[in-house]
Protein backbone atom coordinates (compact mmCIF):
# COMPACT_ATOMS: atom_id res chain seq x y z
CA UNK A 1 0.00 0.00 0.00
CA UNK A 2 2.81 2.38 0.85
CA UNK A 3 4.16 2.14 -2.68
CA UNK A 4 0.85 2.97 -4.33
CA UNK A 5 0.39 6.18 -6.34
CA UNK A 6 -0.10 9.45 -4.58
CA UNK A 7 -3.84 10.14 -4.78
CA UNK A 8 -4.74 8.22 -1.62
CA UNK A 9 -2.31 10.14 0.54
CA UNK A 10 -4.21 13.40 0.44
CA UNK A 11 -7.96 13.21 -0.18
CA UNK A 12 -8.98 16.14 -2.31
CA UNK A 13 -10.57 19.09 -0.61
CA UNK A 14 -14.26 19.42 -1.40
CA UNK A 15 -13.64 22.90 -2.78
CA UNK A 16 -10.63 21.91 -4.86
CA UNK A 17 -8.26 23.88 -2.62
CA UNK A 18 -4.95 22.66 -1.28
CA UNK A 19 -4.65 21.38 2.26
CA UNK A 20 -3.47 23.56 5.16
CA UNK A 21 -0.11 22.90 6.72
CA UNK A 22 -0.40 20.69 9.77
CA UNK A 23 1.93 20.50 12.73
CA UNK A 24 2.15 18.70 16.06
CA UNK A 25 0.66 20.69 18.98
CA UNK A 26 3.96 20.92 20.82
CA UNK A 27 5.69 22.97 18.14
CA UNK A 28 4.95 26.55 17.26
CA UNK A 29 4.85 27.66 13.62
CA UNK A 30 8.04 29.66 14.00
CA UNK A 31 9.73 27.37 16.52
CA UNK A 32 10.12 28.26 20.17
CA UNK A 33 8.90 26.75 23.41
CA UNK A 34 6.16 24.19 23.84
CA UNK A 35 2.87 25.57 25.12
CA UNK A 36 2.40 25.28 28.85
CA UNK A 37 0.44 22.38 30.28
CA UNK A 38 -2.86 22.73 32.00
CA UNK A 39 -5.08 23.57 29.06
CA UNK A 40 -8.56 22.13 28.88
CA UNK A 41 -8.62 18.45 28.04
CA UNK A 42 -4.85 18.08 28.22
CA UNK A 43 -3.17 15.13 29.87
CA UNK A 44 0.34 13.60 29.90
CA UNK A 45 1.51 12.61 26.44
CA UNK A 46 2.82 9.23 27.54
CA UNK A 47 -0.70 8.02 28.36
CA UNK A 48 -2.02 8.41 24.88
CA UNK A 49 0.27 8.37 21.89
CA UNK A 50 -2.07 10.15 19.53
CA UNK A 51 -0.54 13.30 18.05
CA UNK A 52 -3.64 15.48 17.64
CA UNK A 53 -2.64 17.57 14.63
CA UNK A 54 -3.48 21.23 14.87
CA UNK A 55 -4.28 23.53 12.01
CA UNK A 56 -1.81 26.25 11.20
CA UNK A 57 -3.73 27.72 8.30
CA UNK A 58 -7.43 27.96 7.56
CA UNK A 59 -8.58 24.33 7.50
CA UNK A 60 -10.21 22.55 4.61
CA UNK A 61 -13.70 21.47 5.63
CA UNK A 62 -13.50 18.21 3.73
CA UNK A 63 -10.40 17.03 5.53
CA UNK A 64 -10.54 18.30 9.09
CA UNK A 65 -9.37 15.68 11.49
CA UNK A 66 -6.81 14.31 9.05
CA UNK A 67 -3.13 15.02 8.81
CA UNK A 68 0.23 13.75 7.66
CA UNK A 69 2.09 11.53 10.08
CA UNK A 70 5.28 13.57 9.87
CA UNK A 71 3.78 17.05 9.93
CA UNK A 72 4.50 17.71 6.25
CA UNK A 73 2.23 19.76 4.05
CA UNK A 74 -0.47 17.76 2.31
CA UNK A 75 -1.51 18.99 -1.12
CA UNK A 76 -4.70 18.09 -2.93
CA UNK A 77 -4.89 17.09 -6.57
CA UNK A 78 -7.39 18.74 -8.87
CA UNK A 79 -10.08 16.61 -10.48
CA UNK A 80 -9.32 15.37 -13.95
CA UNK A 81 -5.61 14.70 -13.46
CA UNK A 82 -3.92 11.56 -14.73
CA UNK A 83 -4.33 9.98 -11.30
CA UNK A 84 -7.96 9.08 -11.88
CA UNK A 85 -11.10 9.76 -13.87
CA UNK A 86 -13.82 12.21 -12.91
CA UNK A 87 -16.87 10.53 -11.36
CA UNK A 88 -20.24 12.12 -10.67
CA UNK A 89 -22.14 11.59 -7.44
CA UNK A 90 -24.99 10.22 -9.54
CA UNK A 91 -22.73 7.44 -10.78
CA UNK A 92 -21.44 6.71 -7.27
CA UNK A 93 -25.01 6.34 -6.01
CA UNK A 94 -25.61 3.47 -8.42
CA UNK A 95 -22.99 1.35 -6.64
CA UNK A 96 -24.87 0.91 -3.38
CA UNK A 97 -24.72 -2.77 -2.46
CA UNK A 98 -22.03 -4.77 -0.60
CA UNK A 99 -21.21 -6.60 -3.82
CA UNK A 100 -20.93 -3.34 -5.76
CA UNK A 101 -19.96 -0.60 -3.30
CA UNK A 102 -18.47 2.77 -4.22
CA UNK A 103 -18.12 5.62 -1.78
CA UNK A 104 -16.70 9.12 -1.57
CA UNK A 105 -14.12 10.24 0.95
CA UNK A 106 -12.62 13.71 0.92
CA UNK A 107 -13.66 14.36 -2.69
CA UNK A 108 -12.28 11.05 -3.95
CA UNK A 109 -14.10 7.96 -5.11
CA UNK A 110 -13.22 4.48 -3.89
CA UNK A 111 -14.47 1.03 -4.87
CA UNK A 112 -14.76 -1.22 -1.79
CA UNK A 113 -17.00 -3.80 -3.40
CA UNK A 114 -17.17 -7.07 -1.48
CA UNK A 115 -14.46 -5.98 0.98
CA UNK A 116 -15.31 -8.57 3.59
CA UNK A 117 -11.97 -8.16 5.38
CA UNK A 118 -12.60 -4.55 6.37
CA UNK A 119 -11.21 -4.34 9.96
CA UNK A 120 -14.37 -2.63 11.19
CA UNK A 121 -16.68 -5.26 9.73
CA UNK A 122 -19.72 -4.68 7.54
CA UNK A 123 -20.14 -1.12 8.78
CA UNK A 124 -18.35 0.00 5.61
CA UNK A 125 -21.32 -1.03 3.47
CA UNK A 126 -23.71 1.25 5.36
CA UNK A 127 -22.33 4.09 3.20
CA UNK A 128 -22.22 2.29 -0.14
CA UNK A 129 -23.12 4.78 -2.87
CA UNK A 130 -22.70 7.74 -0.50
CA UNK A 131 -20.19 10.25 0.86
CA UNK A 132 -18.56 8.70 3.93
CA UNK A 133 -16.18 11.55 4.81
CA UNK A 134 -17.70 12.49 8.16
CA UNK A 135 -18.36 8.91 9.22
CA UNK A 136 -14.79 7.92 8.26
CA UNK A 137 -13.29 10.79 10.22
CA UNK A 138 -15.37 9.90 13.27
CA UNK A 139 -14.01 6.35 13.47
CA UNK A 140 -10.54 6.27 11.94
CA UNK A 141 -7.09 7.65 12.76
CA UNK A 142 -5.42 9.68 10.02
CA UNK A 143 -3.10 6.76 9.25
CA UNK A 144 -6.10 4.78 7.93
CA UNK A 145 -6.15 6.98 4.81
CA UNK A 146 -3.14 5.11 3.44
CA UNK A 147 -5.06 1.84 3.31
CA UNK A 148 -7.49 3.37 0.81
CA UNK A 149 -4.93 3.38 -2.02
CA UNK A 150 -5.85 0.09 -3.64
CA UNK A 151 -9.53 1.08 -3.78
CA UNK A 152 -9.02 4.41 -5.58
CA UNK A 153 -11.24 4.99 -8.62
CA UNK A 154 -11.05 8.70 -9.39
CA UNK A 155 -11.98 12.23 -8.39
CA UNK A 156 -15.46 13.41 -7.56
CA UNK A 157 -16.83 15.85 -10.12
CA UNK A 158 -16.31 19.51 -9.09
CA UNK A 159 -20.03 20.27 -9.20
CA UNK A 160 -20.66 17.56 -6.60
CA UNK A 161 -18.12 18.80 -4.07
CA UNK A 162 -20.10 21.62 -2.56
CA UNK A 163 -20.51 21.45 1.20
CA UNK A 164 -23.54 22.63 3.10
CA UNK A 165 -23.14 25.20 5.86
CA UNK A 166 -23.86 22.46 8.42
CA UNK A 167 -21.08 20.26 7.07
CA UNK A 168 -18.60 23.11 7.06
CA UNK A 169 -19.37 24.06 10.66
CA UNK A 170 -19.25 20.46 11.87
CA UNK A 171 -15.85 19.88 10.30
CA UNK A 172 -14.60 23.14 11.75
CA UNK A 173 -15.78 21.97 15.16
CA UNK A 174 -13.94 18.66 14.67
CA UNK A 175 -10.74 20.63 14.07
CA UNK A 176 -11.38 22.65 17.24
CA UNK A 177 -11.89 19.53 19.33
CA UNK A 178 -8.54 18.16 18.21
CA UNK A 179 -6.81 21.52 18.52
CA UNK A 180 -7.94 21.79 22.15
CA UNK A 181 -6.89 18.18 22.76
CA UNK A 182 -10.30 17.19 24.01
CA UNK A 183 -9.72 13.73 22.50
CA UNK A 184 -6.88 13.04 24.97
CA UNK A 185 -7.78 10.97 28.03
CA UNK A 186 -6.84 11.58 31.65
CA UNK A 187 -4.83 8.63 33.03
CA UNK A 188 -5.88 9.33 36.62
CA UNK A 189 -9.55 9.25 35.65
CA UNK A 190 -9.40 5.82 34.04
CA UNK A 191 -7.17 4.34 36.73
CA UNK A 192 -9.81 5.44 39.24
CA UNK A 193 -12.67 4.06 37.14
CA UNK A 194 -11.04 0.66 36.77
CA UNK A 195 -10.10 0.47 40.46
CA UNK A 196 -13.54 1.54 41.70
CA UNK A 197 -15.20 -1.01 39.45
CA UNK A 198 -13.01 -3.81 40.80
CA UNK A 199 -13.99 -2.67 44.30
CA UNK A 200 -17.65 -3.28 43.43
CA UNK A 201 -16.85 -6.85 42.40
CA UNK A 202 -14.72 -7.36 45.51
CA UNK A 203 -17.71 -6.32 47.60
CA UNK A 204 -19.83 -9.01 45.95
CA UNK A 205 -17.23 -11.69 46.66
CA UNK A 206 -17.00 -10.53 50.27
CA UNK A 207 -20.75 -10.80 50.79
CA UNK A 208 -20.80 -14.36 49.46
CA UNK A 209 -17.56 -15.69 50.96
CA UNK A 210 -17.28 -13.57 54.09
CA UNK A 211 -20.87 -12.98 55.18
CA UNK A 212 -23.06 -15.66 53.64
CA UNK A 213 -26.78 -16.11 53.91
CA UNK A 214 -29.63 -15.37 51.51
CA UNK A 215 -29.65 -11.62 52.18
CA UNK A 216 -25.92 -11.40 51.48
CA UNK A 217 -26.35 -13.38 48.25
CA UNK A 218 -29.10 -10.98 47.13
CA UNK A 219 -26.81 -8.03 47.88
CA UNK A 220 -23.98 -9.71 45.99
CA UNK A 221 -26.26 -10.20 42.99
CA UNK A 222 -27.02 -6.47 42.97
CA UNK A 223 -23.32 -5.63 43.17
CA UNK A 224 -22.43 -8.03 40.35
CA UNK A 225 -25.19 -6.50 38.21
CA UNK A 226 -23.78 -3.04 38.90
CA UNK A 227 -20.26 -4.29 38.18
CA UNK A 228 -21.38 -5.62 34.80
CA UNK A 229 -23.13 -2.37 33.95
CA UNK A 230 -20.06 -0.33 34.76
CA UNK A 231 -17.90 -2.83 32.86
CA UNK A 232 -20.09 -2.06 29.87
CA UNK A 233 -19.26 1.64 30.06
CA UNK A 234 -15.54 1.02 30.59
CA UNK A 235 -15.25 -1.47 27.73
CA UNK A 236 -17.19 1.02 25.61
CA UNK A 237 -14.58 3.71 26.27
CA UNK A 238 -11.58 1.47 25.62
CA UNK A 239 -13.04 -0.06 22.46
CA UNK A 240 -13.89 3.38 21.08
CA UNK A 241 -10.16 4.07 21.55
CA UNK A 242 -10.82 7.01 23.82
CA UNK A 243 -8.04 6.02 26.20
CA UNK A 244 -5.15 4.68 24.12
CA UNK A 245 -4.15 5.69 20.64
CA UNK A 246 -2.63 2.23 20.22
CA UNK A 247 -5.74 0.31 19.22
CA UNK A 248 -4.25 -3.06 20.08
CA UNK A 249 -3.89 -1.95 23.71
CA UNK A 250 -7.46 -0.66 23.72
CA UNK A 251 -8.69 -4.00 22.39
CA UNK A 252 -6.77 -5.87 25.12
CA UNK A 253 -8.39 -3.77 27.83
CA UNK A 254 -11.74 -4.31 26.13
CA UNK A 255 -11.08 -8.05 26.09
CA UNK A 256 -10.37 -8.19 29.82
CA UNK A 257 -13.22 -5.89 30.84
CA UNK A 258 -15.73 -7.07 28.23
CA UNK A 259 -15.09 -10.78 27.75
CA UNK A 260 -13.70 -11.74 31.16
CA UNK A 261 -15.56 -9.21 33.30
CA UNK A 262 -18.88 -8.76 31.54
CA UNK A 263 -19.20 -11.86 29.39
CA UNK A 264 -19.64 -10.01 26.08
CA UNK A 265 -17.41 -10.65 23.07
CA UNK A 266 -15.30 -7.69 21.93
CA UNK A 267 -15.75 -8.38 18.24
CA UNK A 268 -19.47 -9.14 18.51
CA UNK A 269 -20.00 -5.86 20.36
CA UNK A 270 -17.82 -3.77 18.03
CA UNK A 271 -19.50 -5.17 14.95
CA UNK A 272 -22.95 -4.17 16.18
CA UNK A 273 -22.04 -0.98 18.00
CA UNK A 274 -19.93 0.58 15.25
CA UNK A 275 -22.73 -0.04 12.77
CA UNK A 276 -25.16 1.59 15.20
CA UNK A 277 -22.89 4.64 15.39
CA UNK A 278 -22.72 4.97 11.62
CA UNK A 279 -26.48 4.76 11.06
CA UNK A 280 -28.38 5.33 14.34
CA UNK A 281 -32.13 4.70 14.10
CA UNK A 282 -31.87 4.00 10.37
CA UNK A 283 -34.03 1.23 8.93
CA UNK A 284 -32.58 -1.35 6.58
CA UNK A 285 -32.90 -0.61 2.88
CA UNK A 286 -34.37 -4.09 2.40
CA UNK A 287 -35.00 -7.21 4.42
CA UNK A 288 -31.74 -8.92 5.44
CA UNK A 289 -29.66 -6.09 3.93
CA UNK A 290 -27.98 -5.49 7.32
CA UNK A 291 -27.27 -1.85 6.40
CA UNK A 292 -29.46 -0.37 9.13
CA UNK A 293 -29.09 0.15 12.86
CA UNK A 294 -28.92 -3.25 14.64
CA UNK A 295 -30.00 -1.62 17.90
CA UNK A 296 -33.52 -1.08 16.56
CA UNK A 297 -33.67 -4.53 14.99
CA UNK A 298 -35.99 -5.61 17.78
CA UNK A 299 -38.86 -7.15 15.83
CA UNK A 300 -41.12 -8.93 16.52
CA UNK A 301 -40.93 -7.70 20.12
CA UNK A 302 -40.71 -3.91 19.71
CA UNK A 303 -41.50 -1.62 16.77
CA UNK A 304 -39.88 1.82 16.80
CA UNK A 305 -41.69 3.14 13.76
CA UNK A 306 -44.99 2.61 12.01
CA UNK A 307 -43.15 1.13 9.03
CA UNK A 308 -41.54 -1.51 11.25
CA UNK A 309 -44.94 -2.33 12.75
CA UNK A 310 -46.62 -2.61 9.35
CA UNK A 311 -44.06 -5.18 8.25
CA UNK A 312 -44.90 -7.28 11.29
CA UNK A 313 -48.58 -7.39 10.34
CA UNK A 314 -47.67 -9.13 7.09
CA UNK A 315 -46.77 -12.26 9.01
CA UNK A 316 -49.11 -14.73 10.66
CA UNK A 317 -47.28 -14.67 13.99
CA UNK A 318 -49.79 -14.39 16.82
CA UNK A 319 -46.95 -13.80 19.27
CA UNK A 320 -45.61 -10.89 17.23
CA UNK A 321 -49.03 -9.27 17.01
CA UNK A 322 -49.48 -9.64 20.76
CA UNK A 323 -46.18 -7.91 21.50
CA UNK A 324 -46.97 -5.09 19.07
CA UNK A 325 -50.33 -4.48 20.66
CA UNK A 326 -48.91 -4.32 24.19
CA UNK A 327 -45.32 -3.20 23.57
CA UNK A 328 -45.47 -0.14 25.83
CA UNK A 329 -46.45 -2.37 28.77
CA UNK A 330 -43.98 -5.13 27.89
CA UNK A 331 -40.98 -2.79 27.47
CA UNK A 332 -39.59 -3.22 30.99
CA UNK A 333 -40.23 -6.98 31.21
CA UNK A 334 -38.29 -7.34 27.94
CA UNK A 335 -35.39 -5.35 29.40
CA UNK A 336 -35.16 -7.81 32.28
CA UNK A 337 -34.11 -10.59 29.91
CA UNK A 338 -32.02 -8.36 27.62
CA UNK A 339 -28.66 -9.31 29.14
CA UNK A 340 -29.32 -13.04 28.78
CA UNK A 341 -30.19 -12.47 25.12
CA UNK A 342 -26.92 -10.56 24.59
CA UNK A 343 -24.96 -13.30 26.36
CA UNK A 344 -26.45 -15.86 24.00
CA UNK A 345 -25.69 -13.76 20.92
CA UNK A 346 -22.14 -13.14 22.10
CA UNK A 347 -21.46 -16.79 22.93
CA UNK A 348 -22.85 -18.12 19.65
CA UNK A 349 -20.90 -15.47 17.71
CA UNK A 350 -17.58 -16.49 19.25
CA UNK A 351 -18.09 -20.24 19.25
CA UNK A 352 -19.66 -20.19 15.78
CA UNK A 353 -22.88 -21.92 16.70
CA UNK A 354 -24.87 -19.19 14.95
CA UNK A 355 -25.53 -15.50 15.49
CA UNK A 356 -28.91 -13.86 15.83
CA UNK A 357 -27.93 -10.70 13.96
CA UNK A 358 -24.86 -11.49 11.85
CA UNK A 359 -25.29 -11.78 8.11
CA UNK A 360 -24.39 -15.16 6.59
CA UNK A 361 -21.28 -13.78 4.88
CA UNK A 362 -19.72 -12.80 8.23
CA UNK A 363 -20.87 -15.60 10.53
CA UNK A 364 -17.82 -17.73 9.72
CA UNK A 365 -15.31 -14.91 9.37
CA UNK A 366 -12.19 -15.57 11.50
CA UNK A 367 -12.08 -13.65 14.77
CA UNK A 368 -9.48 -10.87 14.88
CA UNK A 369 -8.51 -11.79 18.44
CA UNK A 370 -8.71 -15.51 17.76
CA UNK A 371 -8.60 -17.89 20.72
CA UNK A 372 -8.38 -14.95 23.13
CA UNK A 373 -12.09 -14.32 22.56
CA UNK A 374 -12.88 -17.92 23.53
CA UNK A 375 -10.57 -17.85 26.55
CA UNK A 376 -12.04 -14.57 27.77
CA UNK A 377 -15.61 -15.83 27.74
CA UNK A 378 -14.63 -19.11 29.40
CA UNK A 379 -12.85 -17.19 32.16
CA UNK A 380 -15.97 -15.10 32.68
CA UNK A 381 -18.15 -18.15 33.27
CA UNK A 382 -15.44 -19.73 35.41
CA UNK A 383 -15.43 -16.92 38.00
CA UNK A 384 -19.20 -16.39 37.80
CA UNK A 385 -20.27 -20.00 38.24
CA UNK A 386 -17.36 -20.59 40.58
CA UNK A 387 -18.82 -17.99 42.93
CA UNK A 388 -22.18 -19.72 42.72
CA UNK A 389 -20.65 -22.99 43.98
CA UNK A 390 -20.28 -21.27 47.36
CA UNK A 391 -24.07 -20.97 47.69
CA UNK A 392 -26.93 -23.37 48.24
CA UNK A 393 -28.92 -24.45 45.18
CA UNK A 394 -31.76 -22.05 46.00
CA UNK A 395 -29.35 -19.19 46.62
CA UNK A 396 -27.55 -19.90 43.34
CA UNK A 397 -30.81 -19.70 41.40
CA UNK A 398 -31.67 -16.42 43.14
CA UNK A 399 -28.18 -15.07 42.47
CA UNK A 400 -28.25 -16.01 38.78
CA UNK A 401 -31.61 -14.52 37.88
CA UNK A 402 -31.29 -11.46 40.12
CA UNK A 403 -27.85 -10.51 38.75
CA UNK A 404 -28.75 -11.18 35.11
CA UNK A 405 -32.12 -9.43 35.13
CA UNK A 406 -31.05 -6.44 37.19
CA UNK A 407 -28.03 -5.83 34.95
CA UNK A 408 -30.21 -6.03 31.84
CA UNK A 409 -32.47 -3.40 33.34
CA UNK A 410 -29.58 -1.14 34.42
CA UNK A 411 -27.92 -1.29 31.02
CA UNK A 412 -31.02 -0.96 28.88
CA UNK A 413 -32.55 1.94 30.83
CA UNK A 414 -29.32 3.89 30.51
CA UNK A 415 -28.66 3.44 26.80
CA UNK A 416 -32.29 2.95 25.76
CA UNK A 417 -33.10 6.51 26.73
CA UNK A 418 -30.32 7.70 24.42
CA UNK A 419 -32.06 6.79 21.16
CA UNK A 420 -35.37 5.04 21.71
CA UNK A 421 -38.32 7.24 20.95
CA UNK A 422 -36.29 9.62 18.83
CA UNK A 423 -36.49 10.09 15.05
CA UNK A 424 -36.35 6.92 12.93
CA UNK A 425 -35.38 7.27 9.26
CA UNK A 426 -35.99 5.07 6.26
CA UNK A 427 -32.86 4.25 4.28
CA UNK A 428 -33.68 6.52 1.34
CA UNK A 429 -34.39 9.51 3.61
CA UNK A 430 -31.16 9.58 5.59
CA UNK A 431 -30.01 13.18 6.29
CA UNK A 432 -26.41 14.39 6.54
CA UNK A 433 -24.16 12.86 9.19
CA UNK A 434 -24.53 15.65 11.76
CA UNK A 435 -28.32 15.90 11.47
CA UNK A 436 -28.70 12.11 11.60
CA UNK A 437 -26.66 11.80 14.78
CA UNK A 438 -28.38 14.67 16.60
CA UNK A 439 -32.01 14.08 15.66
CA UNK A 440 -31.85 10.39 16.57
CA UNK A 441 -30.22 11.01 19.95
CA UNK A 442 -31.40 12.27 23.33
CA UNK A 443 -29.17 13.78 26.00
CA UNK A 444 -29.93 13.41 29.71
CA UNK A 445 -29.74 16.20 32.28
CA UNK A 446 -28.65 15.46 35.81
CA UNK A 447 -25.99 15.57 38.49
CA UNK A 448 -22.82 13.58 39.07
CA UNK A 449 -24.73 10.42 40.02
CA UNK A 450 -26.65 10.45 36.75
CA UNK A 451 -23.39 10.76 34.84
CA UNK A 452 -21.87 7.88 36.81
CA UNK A 453 -24.92 5.67 36.30
CA UNK A 454 -24.96 6.34 32.55
CA UNK A 455 -21.22 5.99 32.05
CA UNK A 456 -20.89 9.42 30.48
CA UNK A 457 -23.62 8.73 27.94
CA UNK A 458 -25.80 11.47 29.37
CA UNK A 459 -23.91 13.43 26.68
CA UNK A 460 -24.92 10.93 24.03
CA UNK A 461 -25.24 13.53 21.26
CA UNK A 462 -21.66 14.65 21.66
CA UNK A 463 -20.44 11.06 21.95
CA UNK A 464 -22.03 10.21 18.63
CA UNK A 465 -20.46 13.21 16.92
CA UNK A 466 -17.04 12.58 18.47
CA UNK A 467 -16.86 8.91 19.56
CA UNK A 468 -13.14 9.03 20.39
CA UNK A 469 -13.50 11.87 22.93
CA UNK A 470 -13.26 10.47 26.49
CA UNK A 471 -16.37 10.87 28.59
CA UNK A 472 -14.79 13.34 31.02
CA UNK A 473 -14.41 15.90 28.20
CA UNK A 474 -17.83 15.51 26.59
CA UNK A 475 -19.39 18.30 28.68
CA UNK A 476 -16.92 20.74 27.09
CA UNK A 477 -17.82 19.52 23.61
CA UNK A 478 -21.49 19.94 24.53
CA UNK A 479 -20.96 23.64 25.09
CA UNK A 480 -19.83 23.86 21.45
CA UNK A 481 -22.46 21.58 19.92
CA UNK A 482 -25.56 23.26 21.37
CA UNK A 483 -24.84 26.68 19.77
CA UNK A 484 -24.09 24.94 16.44
CA UNK A 485 -27.49 23.23 16.55
CA UNK A 486 -29.21 26.48 17.41
CA UNK A 487 -27.46 28.23 14.52
CA UNK A 488 -28.70 25.68 11.98
CA UNK A 489 -32.12 25.03 13.58
CA UNK A 490 -31.34 21.38 14.31
CA UNK A 491 -33.47 20.03 17.19
CA UNK A 492 -31.25 19.32 20.20
CA UNK A 493 -33.13 17.35 22.82
CA UNK A 494 -32.07 16.97 26.45
CA UNK A 495 -34.25 15.97 29.37
CA UNK A 496 -34.18 14.06 32.65
CA UNK A 497 -33.76 10.29 32.69
CA UNK A 498 -37.27 9.91 34.09
CA UNK A 499 -38.85 12.13 31.47
CA UNK A 500 -36.78 10.44 28.75
CA UNK A 501 -38.03 7.01 29.79
CA UNK A 502 -41.62 8.27 29.75
CA UNK A 503 -41.03 9.57 26.21
CA UNK A 504 -39.80 6.12 25.17
CA UNK A 505 -42.93 4.45 26.53
CA UNK A 506 -45.18 7.10 24.98
CA UNK A 507 -43.50 6.60 21.61
CA UNK A 508 -44.13 2.85 21.73
CA UNK A 509 -47.76 3.49 22.65
CA UNK A 510 -48.13 5.97 19.78
CA UNK A 511 -46.76 3.46 17.27
CA UNK A 512 -49.28 0.89 18.50
CA UNK A 513 -52.15 3.41 18.31
CA UNK A 514 -51.26 4.36 14.72
CA UNK A 515 -50.98 0.70 13.77
CA UNK A 516 -54.41 -0.15 15.21
CA UNK A 517 -55.90 2.74 13.24
CA UNK A 518 -54.48 1.16 10.07
CA UNK A 519 -55.33 -2.41 11.11
CA UNK A 520 -58.38 -2.33 13.44
CA UNK A 521 -58.40 -6.12 13.64
CA UNK A 522 -54.96 -6.28 15.27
Amino acid sequence: VGESPGPHRSPVDARGDSFPRLRPPGRRACGGRRPRRGTRGASPNHWRTRVPWTVEASPSPATMGLGGKDGTTLRSRKAGTKDGRVVSMEEVAKHNTPEDAWMVFGGRVYDVSDWRDHPGGRIIFTHAGQDCTDAFNAFHPSSAVDTMAKFYVGELAPEDRKLTAVERDYRALRARVRRERLDVASPAYYVFKCASNLAILAGAFYLVLGVGGTAAVAGAAALVALFWQQCGWLAHDFLHHQVFDNRAIGDWFGLVIGNVGQGFSVEWWKDKHNTHHAVPNLLESSDDAHDGDPDIDTMPLLAWSLEMARKATRTDSAVGRFFLKHQAFLYFPILLVARMSWLLQSFTFVFRTGDVWAAPDTSLKPLHLGFREHAGLLLHYLWYFGLMTQMSAAQAVLFFFASQMLCGLLLAVAFGVGHNGMAVYEADKKPDFLTLQITTTRNVDGNFLVGWFMGGLQNQVEHHLFPNVPRHNLHIVRSYVEPLCKKHNIPYHSTSITRGTIEVLQHLADVTTELIQDFPGL
